[in-house]
């Protein structure tokens, strides 16, 4: 007798839609650092139902995007200068080493896909766009972290980038920077140089000197 499939669970599907739509919200920094969202609300904007709702929340709250009190207020990540520095030194031990590993498998084609999202990220700060400025500046990371094939630094530093991502946002719109970011332009030189140990010092510069800077 032929196995009868069981129908695809429609809270599922939405629940992953939420899931990753919010996820990406709050690590591009579409969303504002110590923004309170309700359970009602997300299930209200998304047309779901509270269960994906929740399970959305159970999620992204495990992975550091979303924060949980003790009386179980929800809001995104609300970062101290100090937290930011730890955050910081997470990075300029991770993304260095994945840069290295990512550098045997780079060509010319990459460098210059890496060349325009950097394009792109100096118009974000030409237009003072904070949240394109976030978004172009982790995709120009994550672009060369995927040729590294290291799927659970990836991860690690994904968690490291949600928990920014708001805080990035304000501290940008902040500032209001009117310089262009010379770093990417270092790691480009340095790829295709093939500079190894320059393109670890150019990308372990800019995750730490740009944070800092932001946050002195």
């Amino acid at each position: 007798m032929p196995i009868t499939p069981r129908p695809a669970d429609p809270n599922a599907a939405a629940h992953e839609r939420l899931y990753r739509t919010l996820r990406q919200q709050v690590m591009h920094g579409e969303l504002a650092p110590g923004l309170a969202i309700t359970l009602r609300g997300l299930a209200a904007q998304f047309g779901v139902s509270m269960t994906p709702a929740r399970e959305a929340v159970r999620r992204l709250a495990a992975e550091g995007a979303l924060t949980v009190s003790a009386s179980g207020r929800i809001s995104t990540p609300e970062l101290s200068a100090e937290r930011i520095e730890e955050l910081a030194a997470i990075r300029a031990l991770l993304e260095p080493e994945m840069a290295s590993r990512a550098l045997p498998r780079v060509h010319l084609v990459l460098i210059d896909r890496l060349a325009a999202i950097n394009a792109l990220n100096q118009e974000a700060v030409l237009n003072h766009d904070a949240v394109a400025y976030v978004r172009t500046n982790l995709e120009f990371h994550r672009t060369l972290y995927l040729r590294a094939q290291t799927p659970a630094m990836l991860g690690l530093i994904e968690t490291i980038w949600l928990q920014l991502g708001p805080t990035m946002r304000a501290l940008y719109q902040k500032m209001r920077r009117r310089d262009m970011p010379q770093h990417h332009r270092m790691i480009l030189a340095a790829l295709r140089a093939g500079d190894e140990p320059g393109l670890r010092l150019a990308v372990r510069t800019d995750v730490t000197q740009g944070l800092r800077h932001l946050i002195s």
